[in-house]
This record gives structure tokens, sequence and C-alpha cells, in this order.
């Protein structure tokens, strides 16, 4: 697995024009698109019978880290790195997100997990980690690092060198059900930090199996975990232990069976920054 980069990066004011090269592992683009039509093709959970922690290990046990992968149905690099986010949601180790994102949509399909608010996420770390340009498979460590979503092994690694250092989760969050139509989310103490913290939902989907028929990717059928339909910011986190609660019913109103908390820190004009605590759970 060889990971390319651009050979000519051109100087843009990085308006809606979409500036595409190479297109092989990993396919890069310098800007994003702007908007799309949805097309939300599989059926998805309407309402929760109950959700548990995503974890294997015990409820209270801190993940090692959150990573996020930048993904999309019509990019023919992307199942490897499907398959290894699936791989590390299912060990139950850390908190796997997979973000789908819009803009490869006019090359023969169009992605029904993509949201424009993934892509301006993406594009918005772009901006935060100072790079010049947005690909998939693109995978974020810990709101910190990126890297080639193909790349398992340094993954893991930065996933392990970053644990249990001031780079990892270093604040204990834990998403629990509290009562029959509630959720807990309870956030320990720690050091306040420079920039403001925002506690951050992501609702998703645990499992989306889809049929390509056209495009990059046509007559596969890919498993996608954790696809993100919608995330929201329910509260600031000053430094203090807090408990904040949501009802059961934000799931079904999101239409999704699960949901995780990211403790994260923003920067100017509301860039996504470090993340410094996280958990995960899911209806099974």
């Amino acid at each position: 697995m060889n990971e390319r980069t651009p050979i000519n990066l051109l100087a843009t004011n990085l308006t809606d024009k979409i500036y595409k090269f190479h297109e092989e592992s990993p396919a890069i683009l310098l800007t994003r698109t702007t908007s799309k039509l949805l097309a939300i093709g599989l059926p998805v959970l309407a309402a929760i019978a109950y959700v548990v922690p995503v974890c294997a290990e015990d409820a209270g046990t801190k993940p090692e880290g959150v990573v996020e992968l930048y993904t999309s149905q019509g990019c023919g690099s992307c199942p490897p790195a499907d398959a290894i986010l699936k791989e590390l949601a299912g060990e139950g180790k850390v908190v796997a997100l997979a973000f789908h994102v819009d803009y490869w949509d006019y090359r023969g399909w169009t992605d029904n997990l993509a949201l424009p608010e993934n892509t301006e996420r993406q594009n918005e770390y772009r901006k935060a980690l100072s790079l010049n340009g947005v690909y998939t498979p693109q995978v974020i460590v810990n709101g910190r690092e990126h890297m080639n979503g193909q790349d398992e092994t340094k993954i893991r690694r930065r996933i392990a060198d970053m644990r249990n250092t001031p780079m990892g989760l270093t604040v204990s969050v834990s998403i629990e059900k509290a009562a029959k139509n509630r959720l807990l989310i309870d956030i320990g103490s720690g050091s306040v930090t420079a920039n403001p913290v925002r506690v951050v939902l992501a609702y998703f989907n645990r499992e989306s199996i889809v049929s390509i028929p056209g495009g990059e990717n046509t007559g596969r059928m890919v498993s996608y975990a954790n696809s993100v339909r919608a995330m929201e910011t329910v509260g600031m986190w000053d430094g203090n232990a807090q408990k904040i609660e949501i009802p059961m019913s934000e799931l079904a109103s999101k239409k999704a069976s699960g949901c995780a908390v990211l403790l994260q820190e923003m920067l100017g004009d509301g860039k996504p920054g470090p993340i410094i605590g996280a958990s995960i759970m899911a209806s099974k």
C-alpha cells in the first residue's frame, strides 16, 4: 500500500470548485463541495429497545483513543479502510466512527450515508491541521493527527503512542442508560485547557450494509460500521466534573442506533481540536 501525494498542489482561495488530483490511494481533493441531495436508501432503526456500552471491556474502562475515518462509497481506495474501521469498532477498545463525505458523488454513485456536515468537519480538520487538502480514506486520531486510512499498522501504532500521554484521552467520560427514557453522560474533572471544550454527541448507525451498483466500487457489497448520521453540541466542560442527561428519544429522532460522546477542544473559528475524553454506546 503506497500513499500518494499530489504532484502539483494548486494555490487557491478554496472556493466551491473542486480541484482533483490522482485518483489512486488515497484520493485527494484540495477543497470540498458545498451541497448534495441526500439519498438515504437503507432502513434504519426507528426505535431503540435498549442500549449498552459498545466496549467489550468494563463499562468504566477508558477507551484507548478516538479514530475518525473519512470515507466514501464512491472511492475505490476506501473499502480496505472501511474494513479496518469495522475491525477496530468490533474490538471495542477505541471509539471508532465513520464520516461519509459527499465530494465523490459525481463519479457514478451517490453515497447514501454521506452528509455535507461530515464533509465540512473534515474540511475544518484540514484547516486545524494546516493541510493542503482533504482526501479519502483519511483517518484522524484523537483529533490531533491525520494518516492514510488504509495504513492499519500506523493507525494502531499512533493510538498506542498517544495512550497514557497528554495526547491521549486524559479525562474520564462515560455514557450509559440511566433510566427508561434517559441517557446519562458522566464527565470527570481534569486540567483546564487553553481552548474551550465542547461536549459533542455523534449519532451513528452501528452497521449499514450497502450494495453499490455504480462508480469505482461497482458490484461491491460493503458493510459499514458506525456511520455518523448527526452531530450536536450538548454542553461545555470547564474542568469540573459534570453530568448531562439526554432523552433516549434523541437516538430515534436522529435515526441512529448508537451514539458517542466526544470531549473536544475547539480552536479559533470553531475548528475541531484535540479530543481529551470519549465514550461510546449502541443498541444490541
